[in-house]
């Protein structure tokens, strides 16, 4: 086996997309991938709404999105903002507004003072003569407030309007295109011609994000690919609706994995649906595994371990593997302030010969424990080399030292 190469980030080039700031973060423009999440709450209940609004960002949600949906909410959301401060947490606030955006932006300033960005969805802004003035309204108040606006299609609430025309236009056609192909140019146009409206009423071009949203993820696909070709604005990806458990953490793997490796998207957020009750902040770890998966950001030290088989009887590796996974998740609150870098640290526990030192020597650093019929030693490389052989009941705690000697050492602390 060859000897240590530690993983190097693949630093896939986004597209050249303008940079937009929200309170502060850098979307698109060539900048690192957002990550952001949205709460669950009742906005309304400004106490609840504030805590969560922490939990995500801890946990590492760079925005955080709230519904806005009543007059009460509105007038919560700047006491949310408060709390949320007094927490000692800086995030900015979006705001997620259907149907009666356009009133409560005008109808409680510090609402639209307290929010980072606008969220607007040009489907649910009104019908006929009111949806333009309507989503102009909204604009304008972004403007007022020096605020950007991420104009999101959803293709549960598309405007039916639009779809109407180009339906009818794709009827008369000789040759018709699929339902499927006109709903998801639909979905392109409506994001295109509402970022232009929102240009013509004086919005800044590089105060705007869009986003395509759909449930479906060969059609999300399509949509994106689309729009990237045909725009510069930055792009919010996300797989709607994407369920619950593994199926929404695969299915939003499948389709947010495909567009950022061709270098689009430049902020995400994994669209699940918690268990009754659930940890809320799982969509933005599942965010940060996946650009860490693909090497385009780090953020934990990660954990090789083997699958298992019949060489691999004993439990051991299993346990051991489990307890360094816990051991660097809960050393990373104090790490990452201390010993930057650390979060690229990849560590191996592995459970028999076969695979076990080669997987090894390619981690920083790794251990091979013994398989069924091995000898019972655990040899541990280090950058690659052979440094120690451990054994007997101490094994384990051996190592976890080793893992905390290695980051201290190869990662300095930062000194004031």
């Amino acid at each position: 086996m060859g000897g240590y190469s530690p993983a190097v980030s693949t630093m896939i080039p986004r597209k050249n997309t303008v940079c937009c700031s929200v309170g502060g973060v850098a979307v698109g423009g060539g900048h690192p991938v957002v990550i952001q999440s949205m709460t669950n709450t009742d906005t309304e209940n400004a106490v609840a709404t504030a805590e969560q609004v922490v939990q995500l960002a801890k946990a590492g949600s760079e925005l955080v999105r709230i519904t806005v949906n009543t007059l009460a909410a509105a007038q919560a959301v700047d006491e949310v903002r408060k709390r949320v401060c007094d927490a000692g947490v800086n995030v900015p606030l979006v705001g997620d507004f259907h149907f009666n955006g356009h009133k409560l932006l005008r109808e409680v300033p510090e609402c639209a003072k307290a929010l980072a960005k606008y969220r607007i969805n040009p489907g649910n802004v009104g019908r006929g003569s009111k949806h333009d003035e309507n989503f102009v309204t909204m604009v304008q108040v972004a403007m007022e407030h020096n605020r950007p606006v991420r104009i999101g299609v959803n293709g549960g609430s598309l405007d039916p309007a639009l779809l109407d025309e180009l339906m009818d236009a794709n009827a008369r056609l000789r040759s018709p295109r699929a339902a499927e192909a006109v709903f998801n140019e639909a979905m392109v146009l409506s994001a295109l011609r509402s970022a232009e409206l929102a240009e013509t009423t004086g919005l800044a071009h590089d105060a705007i994000i869009l986003s395509c949203k759909l449930s479906r993820v060969q059609d999300m696909l399509a949509v994106y690919r689309d729009l990237s070709l045909r725009c510069d604005w930055p792009l919010h990806l996300g797989l709607t609706e994407a369920g619950m458990g593994a199926k929404g953490i695969v299915a939003t793997s499948a389709a947010l994995a495909v567009l950022l490796q061709a270098g689009i998207g430049d902020t995400i957020r994994a669209s699940l649906t918690p268990e009754p009750g659930g940890d809320r902040s799982l969509e933005v770890r599942v965010c940060q595994q996946l650009l860490q998966s693909m090497g385009i950001r780090p953020f934990m030290p990660q954990v090789t371990a083997c699958p298992g088989c019949g060489r691999t009887t004993s439990t051991v590796f299993q346990e051991l593997a489990q307890r360094i996974e816990k051991h660097l998740s809960a050393r990373m609150e104090q790490w990452k302030g201390v010993h930057p870098g650390v979060e690229e640290l990849q560590v191996a526990v592995m459970g028999c010969v076969v695979n076990g030192p080669g997987e090894s020597r390619a981690a920083h650093l790794g251990i091979s424990l013994p398989g069924t019929g091995e000898v019972p030693r655990a040899p541990v490389y280090v950058d690659g080399k052979l440094v120690k052989t451990l054994h007997g009941p101490a094994l384990a705690d051996d190592f976890v030292a080793m893992v905390d000697a290695y980051v201290a050492r190869r990662w300095p602390a930062r000194t004031a």
